[in-house]
């Protein structure tokens, strides 16, 4: 899809798109030209469309995903990310829906958008040969808890990938330092709080002290927000594995339908 390479001799990185992938890299663009607010965001320094070849800054730092950040700094980072999370959804969008350069088949409102959404990811399930029993119990939740999607008025401008492969960190003293983050190809207009969700499901959902510091970074949570968090969680958990069963990907998927099941279950 695009080859990411330094520029030599300069605090650049230089992205080269497919030509079947040119349209990510006029999102990239886009969103980023967004985010220019936001602190540790790469700047957008030039394009060559016809090339497929965009110039950025070089955000300092390394993946959380490969930097040895000990137990005892996890909680502290995580609220650097929460907090960075905070002034990402400060960033209000007209409509709900995927971004591109544009709102792709807009919502005005989060139920029409969220509702749509998981009938996707059910049905696609289902079509992949999701066990029925898991697929029922799924629906039935959704069916339940669909009036959360009301209890969100405006859309924000949401990562939708935040895992810990695209959060830059770097050493600061005794501790770590959140430099950045990167890679907006997923970026959407949507409740802030399927960000959230979306980095529990990944990264958190098995870990306190970090799952603590992004709540305690992100600040006061909206209306039911926790209830919304653990509802597009499940959306996030099936979202996964139809990725990973449509590609091939075979020895996740018994344990994403186990936490399927159980977000399916929440009381």
């Amino acid at each position: 899809m695009h080859i990411t390479e330094r520029v030599p001799g300069e605090p650049l990185i230089r992205k080269r798109y497919a030509e079947g992938w040119r349209w990510k890299q006029a999102k990239e663009v886009h969103v980023y030209s967004l985010m220019a607010d936001v602190p540790g965001v790469p700047s957008v320094v030039s394009v060559d469309a016809e090339d497929g070849v965009t110039v950025m800054t070089l955000v300092p730092g390394s993946p959380l995903s490969d930097a040895r950040v000990p137990p005892e700094c996890h909680r502290d980072v995580y609220r650097q990310i929460g907090a960075l999370l905070r002034t990402l959804h400060q960033l209000v969008q007209p409509e709900f829906g995927y971004v591109t350069t544009e709102i792709v088949d807009p919502e005005q409102h989060n139920t029409a958008y969220m509702s749509r959404r998981f009938l996707v990811t059910l049905d696609r399930f289902r079509e992949l040969g999701g066990d029925p029993a898991t697929h029922r119990l799924a629906t039935e939740r959704v069916a339940e808890r669909a009036g959360l999607f009301g209890l969100c008025s405006e859309a924000v401008l949401c990562h939708n990938d935040l895992h810990e492969g695209n959060v830059l960190v770097e050493p600061d003293g005794d501790g770590w330092r959140v430099s950045g983050f990167v890679d907006v190809e997923n970026a959407v207009a949507a409740d802030p709080m399927t960000d959230l969700a979306k980095t529990v499901q990944y990264e958190l959902s098995r870990s306190p002290a970090k799952y603590a510091g992004l709540l305690e970074g992100y600040g006061p949570l909206p209306r039911s927000g926790l209830a919304r968090i653990e509802l597009y969680r499940l959306h996030h958990a099936l979202e996964l594995w139809n990725f990973f069963r449509d590609n091939g990907t075979t020895a996740p998927l018994n344990d994403i339908a186990f936490d399927i099941r159980q977000l399916a279950q929440l009381p």
